[in-house]
């Protein structure tokens, strides 16, 4: 989800190369043009000559249909146009399980008689934690997060200063660990699981040579965070996602299931790049929980808001048909 910026701009097509051959060239790409280049690129796709679609490839495991999500966001249009018949549809294609960002102008309670009413859960939801952090207010988000039912509550978005650039200084994600495992520490005491979303912001290189993601992996604690990762936004900062999780074993706990195309922009599940069923193969390694199917633009100009039940529909049906 990109819940405070605007997708990247898709840039000319790229031809298909091999994992390291892609992601060297997003590497020496940032470097020659800074870091407005990686971000704007697209940063990596599947091995060559595979793509979403090619990579059923007819294996024994599947993806259990019972951890298959949906982030909310992706239909945040239809949803505000319609909620309970938009909730009802996602049922209707197969869902069981959604993930929130945000309850769509209701209270918690509302929000949850209205998933009630559908037959679906809200076991996941994004609420940022408050900067500079307070107990009290976070400690109210968890409160919503217990009457909407979920078990999973998501930091969903960090990565740029107040001028919009992305953030350079080691210290503000140092920063950020030490509010995250306060975040985690408070949400264990009210019985949720906290975790953090990533975008590619995550993935520039800070002014030590590090990066966020490693502080951020660094130093939250393994037992108050998580991390859900979305697996576009780790191709376009130039990061395998199975590289990761080799990295971080046992904390990939959720991740968003959002395809590449190949000019960079978003395309629904096995229309694009990214060989789902290659990083699926290490879900066991990550500690993968949920599925959670997502589209950033699935429903804006120029699709219609109703285009996001289409995302949804191919979304669900993809995963709950991958062999890998």
């Amino acid at each position: 989800m990109d819940q405070q910026t605007n997708p990247t701009e898709p840039t000319p097509a790229f031809e298909a190369v091999s994992r390291r051959g892609l992601l060297r060239a997003a590497t020496v790409s940032a470097a020659a043009v800074g870091t407005a280049g990686l971000l704007a690129g697209p940063a990596a796709a599947a091995p060559s000559g595979q793509s979403g679609q090619s990579g059923q490839s007819g294996g024994r495991r599947r993806v259990p249909v019972d951890r298959i999500s949906i982030q909310l966001y992706t239909l945040r249009d239809q949803l505000a146009a319609d909620l309970p018949g938009t909730l009802d549809a996602l049922r209707r294609i197969g869902y069981r399980r959604v993930e929130h960002a945000g309850f769509v102008g209701r209270t918690a309670a509302q929000f949850r008689a209205a998933l009630d009413a559908a037959g679906l859960r809200a076991t996941s939801g994004h609420t940022g934690i408050p900067q500079p952090f307070d107990d009290a207010t976070w400690q109210r988000s968890l409160e919503d997060a217990n009457v909407v039912g979920s078990k999973k509550i998501v930091h969903p978005y960090f990565g740029r200063d107040a001028n919009g650039q992305a953030i350079r200084d080691p210290a503000v994600y140092r920063a950020l660990a030490r509010d995250l495992n306060r975040a985690g520490r408070l949400a264990e005491r009210a019985g949720l699981d906290f975790g953090y979303h990533n975008h590619q912001l995550e993935f520039v290189p800070l002014t030590d040579g590090s990066t966020g993601f490693e502080i951020l992996t660094g130093q939250t604690d393994p037992r108050l965070v998580h991390f859900e990762l979305d697996l576009y936004w780790t191709w376009r900062g130039a990061h395998d996602p199975v590289d990761v999780i080799r990295a971080n074993r046992g904390r990939i706990r959720q991740v968003h299931v959002k395809d590449l195309d190949v000019e960079g922009g978003f395309a629904d599940l096995g229309d694009g790049v990214i060989d789902f069923g290659r990083i699926f193969a290490h879900e066991r390694e990550a500690g993968i929980e949920e599925y959670i199917v997502e589209r950033d633009d699935a429903g804006t100009t120029p699709r219609a808001p109703a285009d996001a039940l289409d995302t949804a529909r191919v979304g669900f049906d993809y995963l709950a048909s991958l062999r890998y």
